[in-house]
């Protein structure tokens, strides 16, 4: 889109020393500004200043190469503000801020970068315009004269709400150019609204603007301080994405699903607090798959309740999820988890706890009491939960063979974005140890290099936050559980406290437990059909069970 360009005015004398010789030639049109963008080299370009002067120009370092012409706006200036930012996405140039008081050292060398002729200063930045440098056109934040001066039509935009300012600027279209005011904004008079003319109106260049960049996409936190950036980037043609305050883009599932649409060559993440975000390299590229996890988005907690039927496919003996053909199993996994759904605000997500690998009375050919199922055997219930919008935990109960070892056996399954893992401590056995002779533990080694296998495979697939159970009903199940590695983001850890019996015991387990545990970790709970005196109803486990665990098992 252009903008009109100034008529370059001939002399009254020269008019009238021609008017007798010559015939009256067409008046020439100014030459356009040129503006040129360009992706960022990088994946991941971080804009994390913390100052709206230093964030804007920092954006538009990074998008553009060169244009003839900027926007100012003065960054207390709500009104001046929302029209520079109009104007910058309709003219296609940056927007760069100013104090309002003084012009800021860092606009001035951008504009010398850019290679500005002309400045538009809208409301009051004209106070903060560098002295020496481009030509200006001041104009009030107004928006029939903004759109006089930059020559472009601006519709009239939604009234823009409180807190509402980053959604309207990242919602403004370049291809239909509109005029954003405060909702609290007073209506100007007609004769204000008109109140500049050709006569009196100083106008803009007309803009050539460049090419959008379609392949960028500008993740937003949408704090105050970000919307000249985000203006800039719409400016720039590119996308914006806005994490309505969440640094970690796994997060919100609206935020997955556009960067899964857009499958961006470049992102710029605009923010002070993505700084803070350890991991943010992987955590995007991992939101741009798109992949979602049963409930939404690519984490695991907080948002949802997972509740399970646990068990082995084919046989009731070792839960309720064996006792009928998947399908039934399927739909009793949903009637159970129905059950909550009144009872919560988070999401709830049928699951499937399938102990893959299960403890054995006798040693078996290798010799380790653990029978492990073949991945194979395993996989139409894995899949078919995964169509059904199920979560999937894989159970290990290894006997004598290391977790490790184990769970290299079912890599193609926990590869699936589904599928998390739990480790039993309880069935794994030292060199002379047998189930139900000894109750088994692990130590904390064992389960950090668990940790590190399932974060790596987790990260390298770019795949959403798996659950890792750790399942426990005695402190010395596993000891050194203070040096539990929490520091996977890729992971959530989660202890879930699987003890039978009445409730008094199972409360004082649960209280124990906690008091052991490091910090952050999830929590889980068992309800025992047949064990438990009395088995916790839905409604009462959700009452007495406190905290509220993220996990409600039933076996």
């Amino acid at each position: 889109m252009r903008s009109r360009a100034i008529p370059l005015a001939l002399s009254a004398a020269l008019l009238a020393a021609c008017t007798a010789t010559i015939e009256d030639e067409p008046e020439e049109e100014a030459a356009a500004a040129q503006v040129e963008v360009s992706a960022p080299d990088e994946p991941l370009t971080l804009v994390a200043d913390e100052e709206a002067v230093a964030s804007a120009v920092s954006t538009s370092r990074a998008l553009f190469d060169s244009s003839d012409v900027a926007v100012l706006a003065a960054e207390d200036d709500g009104e001046g503000m929302l029209m520079g930012a109009s104007a910058a996405v309709a003219l296609g140039v940056p927007l760069l801020v100013t104090t309002g008081q003084e012009a800021p050292e860092a606009v001035g060398t951008e504009l010398d970068r850019l290679g500005a002729e002309t400045i538009l200063a809208v409301g009051e930045a004209a106070g903060g315009v560098p002295q020496g440098g481009p030509a200006v056109v001041t104009v009030d934040a107004d928006p029939a004269a903004v759109a006089e001066a930059i020559g472009t039509d601006l519709a009239e935009g939604e009234p823009v709400p409180t807190d509402g300012d980053a959604a309207a600027v990242a919602a403004l279209d370049p291809e239909e150019p509109a005029a954003l005011r405060p909702e609290a904004a007073e209506s100007e008079s007609e004769s204000e609204s008109e109140s500049g003319t050709e006569e009196d109106q100083e106008v803009l260049p007309a803009v050539d603007r460049a090419d959008p960049l379609t392949g960028t996409v500008l993740l937003a936190t949408g704090a105050p301080g970000e919307l000249a950036g985000i203006a800039t980037a719409r400016a720039a043609g590119a996308r914006v994405v806005l994490t309505g305050g969440a640094t970690d883009p796994r997060v919100p599932a609206d935020v997955v699903e556009a960067l899964g649409e857009a499958e961006p060559e470049a992102v710029v993440a605009l923010g002070a607090g993505f700084a803070a975000e350890e991991g943010l390299d992987w955590k995007v590229a991992t939101a741009q798959t798109g992949e979602q996890l049963p409930g939404g988005g690519q984490t695991l907690f907080p948002g949802a309740l997972l509740v399970a039927l646990y068990g082995h496919p084919g046989t009731g003996a070792l839960g309720l999820m064996g006792e009928q053909p998947l399908e039934a199993s399927i739909q009793r996994a949903e009637e159970y988890a129905a059950s909550y759904e009144p009872l919560v605000e988070d999401t709830v997500v049928p699951t499937f706890e399938i102990i893959a690998t299960v403890a054995s009375a006798s040693a078996g050919d290798d010799g380790d009491y653990s029978a492990e199922a073949d991945p194979e055997f395993l996989r139409p219930w894995v899949e078919a939960a995964g169509e059904a919008g199920m979560y999937v935990v894989l159970d290990l109960q290894p006997g004598r063979e290391s977790f490790l070892s184990q769970v290299e056996l079912y890599r193609s399954l926990l590869e699936l974005p589904h599928v998390g893992l739990a480790l039993d401590p309880e069935w794994r056995l030292g060199p002379n140890e047998v189930h139900l002779v000894q109750i088994g533990s692990v130590g904390i080694e064992e389960v950090n290099q668990v940790v590190t296998w399932l974060a790596d495979l987790t990260r390298d697939n770019r795949l959403p936050q798996k659950l890792l159970v750790l399942h426990q009903f005695r402190v010395d199940m596993l000891p050194g559980l203070e040096r539990l590695d929490t520091s996977r983001d890729e992971l959530d850890l989660m202890i879930h406290v699987d003890g039978q019996g009445g409730q008094g015991a199972k409360q004082a387990t649960w209280r124990v437990l906690h008091d052991n545990a490091p910090e952050g970790v999830s929590w889980g709970w068992k309800n025992f059909i047949d064990e438990d005196l009395p088995m916790l109803t839905p409604e009462q486990t959700i009452q007495q069970v406190a905290p509220l665990p993220e996990l409600v098992t039933y076996q």
